[in-house]
């Protein structure tokens, strides 16, 4: 089987965490670099955490920074990540550098170089990828696909119809939206159907692994951060995108137009989809609806699984 060649752009908190440590363990991705931004704690925060978390295991991947602001907004951060953005969790702080080139340079340099093959898997506001699109828009041909982790068709979890990633820079996401390259969005539709529950974490204790070991203690803060009713649990937000780019099965998509709202008072950062084909404007992005929610915990499990040290 032919490894998918991606670059995974994160604002690295707790469910981050666990997507980018299922990422790296899994037999079918090639990740190229992890690039950085702003969002759920700020760049410095989301940086750290990924560089330390992939040199903690033991992988000699880049890490890229990319924008610590939305592009036109004040940035919103969100508090259920801990300060840091790892809970409870300290990993040891990494010795390397961050990769020489900032996160725009990077995507375009792998673009470039993989030549229309290169994926990226987004699981955070879209910044970096509105900005790289915005300095170098040959890379509308050049990325062959976006995953996005974000969005709603209905619902949200900054507002009655906004759901993070989208409404902390929905003017980014507006022009990813728009760029015409291939899109699946997997919203809140089926992630927040995708739920780790706390009898479900223990069989992470006993793996003897590096990554074993750390899965629990971020699931263990995830659920223990619900108890009194303040935060979502362990919700694989992050996680079910980044899988369905080898396991499309996991999930049931419906293509339809959609966008992405920045200027409604009340509906700032909506993303609408028009599931019913009302507009009768062109399709331009696969929207996840349905979820095989038992399908992904077992694959999530099983190649954690795979980790050696």
């Amino acid at each position: 089987m032919k490894k998918k060649t991606i670059i995974f752009d994160c604002d690295t908190g707790t469910d981050d965490a666990i997507a980018i440590i299922s990422a790296l363990y899994s037999q079918e991705l090639d990740i190229k670099a992890f690039t950085t931004v702003s969002g759920n704690v700020h760049l410095n925060h989301t940086s750290q955490n990924t560089l330390n978390l992939v040199d903690y295991l033991g992988f000699d991947i880049k890490v890229a920074k990319g924008a610590d602001r939305p592009l036109k907004r004040k940035l919103e951060i969100t508090q259920c990540h801990g300060e840091n953005g790892l809970g409870s969790i300290e990993l040891p702080k990494s010795k390397k550098d961050f990769y020489e080139k900032d996160a725009v340079e990077t995507i375009y340099e792998e673009a470039v170089k993989l030549n229309g093959e290169l994926e990226i898997v987004a699981v955070a506001p879209l910044t970096n990828i509105a900005n790289a699109i915005l300095k170098y828009p040959e890379l509308k041909t050049l990325i062959k696909h976006i995953t996005v982790m974000g969005g709603a068709i209905q619902g949200g979890n900054m507002s009655p119809v906004a759901e993070f990633n989208i409404f902390v820079d929905p003017e980014s996401a507006r022009i990813v939206f728009e760029s015409g390259i291939p899109l699946k969005m997997v919203g809140l539709d089926v992630t927040e159907k995708t739920v780790i529950e706390k009898e479900e974490i223990h069989k992470y204790e006993n793996l003897k692994s590096k990554a074993g070991k750390l899965v629990f203690d971020i699931l263990k803060y995830m659920v223990e951060r619900n108890e009194d009713g303040s935060f979502e649990g362990a919700v694989m937000h992050d996680g079910l995108a980044l899988s369905t780019c080898v396991h499309p099965e996991f999930i049931k998509t419906q293509e339809c137009y959609a966008n992405v709202e920045t200027k409604g008072e009340f509906t700032y950062g909506h993303t609408f989809c028009d599931i019913e084909n009302r507009s009768s404007k062109d399709k331009n992005c696969n929207v996840a609806v349905e979820v095989d929610a038992k399908a992904y915990k077992k694959w999530l499990f099983d190649t954690i699984c795979k980790a050696e040290n």
